[in-house]
């Protein structure tokens, strides 16, 4: 990738010529202490993270939507098992993510409040960009306060490559940069790409959803030099993962950079939870990976992890990242307790991945993740499906537009290490008038190395 190295090198020539270039200075607090306590297995503690109450309000209201009303106070339990989060490890009740928070609260209380530029940026985020390079096998990364702000804060940085380089005048469009998205991609990235090339430093194309075909023809028919493809790794509707194989292959037939956003795939994939690059074995071939803490690590914030001299351009022109506080301490705090966790309890991995192959056993569906997606078609179909769930014990939130098209409606479905089995077993039964017939004969593929 000399060619784009030689080109964000330029760029920040530009900056450096401007007195433009920005760096994070660390205020120092005293060193996390020593690393938390870890379990062999699953504990009391972990059922907080999918047990949840709602108020009897909150509870009618929803059963109210989509208008079937009675005007009759129905009797549900208002306890119910949470099957719509993204805590896929469990890891938001664990005791050592709470401990964690607490102590720093009490030491620091939310910390420094500024952005990571002028005084949010401390000892302790430093730590945590530092493992996460580590666990993605990165050379640097930047902490952001969303997975959103981090998605952002790339595309902003990538537009900005073209301008620096077009001296005083808008980028002509073959000095622009292309990039191609993936049709399903999350909407940050959407986003953020329609953000640069409003401001005339990218042409946007999309290809169709994981069709490596017609990415091959689309980037065989641009002649603009500079590109670039961005992906999401797991899509978090459908739960598919993108073909990062085949994206390699042709990430080195036509020298494109590659972008992943890995939210779903972080501390999920992978035998040491460095997500899908790590399970598909193409993790140096991946140039720029987003990521999330609010999800797997069952916090709070976002990261992008780069080479130095991409952290050095996104910290000095990833305006999301520039002109937003930086994350509490004790947040930050929770997320190095929580990557340690996540790295000493391997188990919770291997847990996910057991209840996915449960999951397909007892529907007959054919799954690559913990993401589950159950299509109903309409709105009104799947706000009643929503219900049903709900009078059945369960949270299992109702995707309606804009999230997804229309007539696309489903039930999304997440399976988190903190699940039973008895969990699983029971929600299928639920589901059972949306499944296939189970006595329909279906091939399944479960990859054992998941």
């Amino acid at each position: 990738m000399a060619q784009w190295d030689a080109l964000v090198d330029a760029a920040l020539a530009r900056l450096a010529s401007r007195n433009l270039l920005r760096a994070t200075r660390p205020i120092a607090l005293a060193p996390p202490p020593a690393p938390p306590e870890t379990f062999a297995g699953p504990g009391p503690w972990d059922r907080a993270a999918v047990e949840i109450q709602l108020d009897r309000a909150t509870l009618h209201q929803w059963l109210a939507e989509g208008g079937e009303a009675t005007g009759q106070e129905e009797e549900v339990d208002e306890k119910l098992i949470l099957f719509s989060g993204n805590d896929y490890m469990g890891l938001s009740s664990h005791p050592a993510i709470r401990k964690a928070a607490v102590k720093a609260a009490q030491e620091y209380g939310m910390g420094p409040r500024g952005s990571a530029l002028i005084c949010g940026y401390t000892t302790y985020h430093k730590l945590v960009e530092e493992s996460l390079a580590e666990l993605k096998k990165k050379e640097d990364c930047l902490l952001c306060p969303t997975g959103f702000s981090a998605n952002m804060a790339v595309m902003t940085a990538l537009g900005s490559v073209s301008s620096l380089l077009s001296v005083g005048r808008k980028p002509a469009e073959g000095e622009r940069i292309a990039v191609f998205s993936d049709a399903l991609n999350h909407a940050s990235i959407i986003d953020g790409i329609r953000l640069v090339e409003r401001q005339q430093e990218v042409v946007a194309f999309v290809y169709k959803h994981c069709d490596m075909h017609h990415l091959d023809f689309l980037l065989s028919s641009c002649s603009i030099e500079k590109k670039v493809v961005v992906t999401d790794s797991l899509f978090s509707m459908d739960g598919d993962f993108a073909p990062l194989p085949e994206l390699v292959k042709l990430r080195r037939k036509y020298g494109f950079l590659l972008v992943i956003d890995d939210a779903h795939g972080t501390l999920v994939c992978g035998e040491n939870g460095g997500g899908a690059p790590e399970l598909f074995g193409c993790e140096n071939d991946i140039d720029i990976s987003v990521g999330t803490l609010s999800k797997a690590a069952g916090c709070q914030g976002g990261f992008i992890v780069c080479s130095n001299r991409w952290k050095r351009l996104i910290q000095s022109r990833g305006r999301s990242f520039i002109f937003s506080t930086a994350l509490p301490v004790p947040v930050v705090a929770s997320v190095y307790a929580a990557l340690h966790v996540s790295k000493k309890e391997r188990w919770r991995r291997s847990v996910i991945w057991r209840h996915v192959q449960y999951f397909a056993s007892l529907t007959k569906l054919d799954l690559t993740s913990p993401i589950i997606s159950i299509v109903v078609g309409s709105e009104e179909a799947a706000l009643r499906a929503g219900r049903h769930m709900l009078r059945s014990g369960f949270h299992v939130t109702p995707i309606r537009p804009p999230t997804v098209p229309q007539n696309s409606c489903r039930l999304r479905i997440t399976l988190s290490a903190s699940h039973s089995l008895d969990d699983i077993k029971r929600l299928v039964d639920a589901l059972s008038p949306w499944l296939p017939d189970k006595h329909d004969e279906q091939t399944y593929v479960m990859a054992s190395k998941l």
